[in-house]
């Protein structure tokens, strides 16, 4: 079968691995390195898979908890590597990870943890931070697992609102 693109051997998905994981704001997985790797028509997805196997292997990335980050020594090797990339390439992958990166910061700022207590219950951690520091940060009682969760996912989906929403309160603004 043809393949179209620029990349077309095992070494030109290395130097674009590479390339990709210097740009990510933070570790990613298999599927989101394969979404930004798919903006040449010439890269496959097991040879891809396998590529970043062996850049694991050789120290050049790090795997842990499914979730791929750069190494120095990729970082380097990728930056005199760089140069063998077709600029139409970099171009493409330029848009899809600054969409990525904005997720990934806005993932680092907004963090929810749920932990079991040893009288029963479980405690959740809600975290909202900008570039300056911390904005927001509360505990709360949970019954069950079940609510723990939904509070935790209900935080993520808008964080914005329920600070807001707190900021209001605490200020009188919607007072009765």
């Amino acid at each position: 079968m043809a393949r179209y693109g620029f990349i077309h051997d095992k070494l030109d998905i290395k130097f674009l691995i590479l390339y990709l994981m210097a740009r990510v704001a933070a570790p990613i997985d298999l599927s989101d390195l394969t979404e930004l790797a798919m903006c040449d028509g010439g890269v496959d997805y097991f040879q891809l898979a396998e590529a970043a196997a062996e850049l694991v292997e050789t120290g050049h990335l790090t795997l842990e908890d499914g979730r791929y980050a750069i190494t120095e020594k990729g970082r380097r090797n990728g930056a005199a590597c760089e140069s063998s990339l077709p600029y139409s390439v970099k171009r493409r992958c330029s848009g899809a990870l600054s969409r990525l990166n904005s997720v990934l910061r806005r993932n680092a700022q907004v963090r929810g943890e749920v932990a079991a207590r040893p009288e029963g219950g479980f405690t959740v951690r809600l975290t909202l931070d900008d570039d300056s520091g911390s904005l927001l940060a509360m505990e709360l009682f949970c019954p069950t697992q079940e609510q723990a969760d939904r509070l935790t996912q209900g935080f993520k989906a808008r964080p914005e609102r329920v600070y807001n929403e707190v900021l209001s309160v605490l200020l009188g603004g919607d007072e009765e």
